[in-house]
């Protein structure tokens, strides 16, 4: 299944089109809830690229109530992530899995984390790539953040078995819906 929504998603006609609709969505989405900190994503393998959403709502912030931005790092495998702060002239290297990372920048903990998925369904389960990254960081964030997956629609699916550890996202943000679980079902 990974395999194949993969391929559905670096093949997607029309892409410029649902980017702008998908950032339009993901922008109201940050602005009804308001977070104080900001973790995403360094796009790969056809991803829906954040980084243009993430630098508008930072400089659209108040002068009394700054934001912050930061970029997951991977410290070893089967870790969880810890996030550095990033700004759109955070210098960049290569870290783990040759996926760019801030540069000497401190960590800072997110309320709020937008997270990439491979698949998912409308009641807020993900596939993602397999590393169980995300599954781990969740788990040990005290207190847990809020958390948006980021997709596109023909990644959703019908059914994803869940696993005792997998737990639930927010909402999913596509570029023609948000599909939010009740609020009493939230983490």
């Amino acid at each position: 299944m990974r395999r194949s929504l993969l391929d559905a998603r670096s093949t997607l006609a029309a892409r410029a089109e649902l980017d702008a609709a998908l950032a339009t969505r993901l922008t109201d989405e940050l602005a009804r809830r308001a977070p104080r900190c900001i973790g995403f994503y360094w796009p790969i393998q056809d991803e829906f690229d954040a980084r243009g959403v993430v630098t508008a709502w930072l400089a659209a912030a108040a002068p009394d109530r700054p934001r912050l931005a930061a970029l997951p790092v991977v410290t070893a495998p089967a870790t969880p992530l810890v996030f550095h702060r990033w700004t759109p002239d955070t210098p960049m290297v290569e870290g783990r899995y040759r996926i760019p990372v801030p540069r000497d920048t401190e960590v800072v903990v997110p309320d709020l984390l937008l997270v990439p998925c491979v698949g998912f369904t409308r009641e807020g389960l993900r596939l993602g790539y397999g590393g169980g990254f995300y599954d781990r960081t969740l788990h040990a964030m005290k207190p847990a953040p809020q958390t948006l997956g980021i997709a596109y629609d023909i990644l959703e699916v019908q059914d994803l078995s869940a696993e005792a550890h997998d737990l639930a996202l927010d909402a999913i943000v596509t570029e023609s819906a948000i599909y939010a679980r009740p609020l009493g079902n939230q983490r």
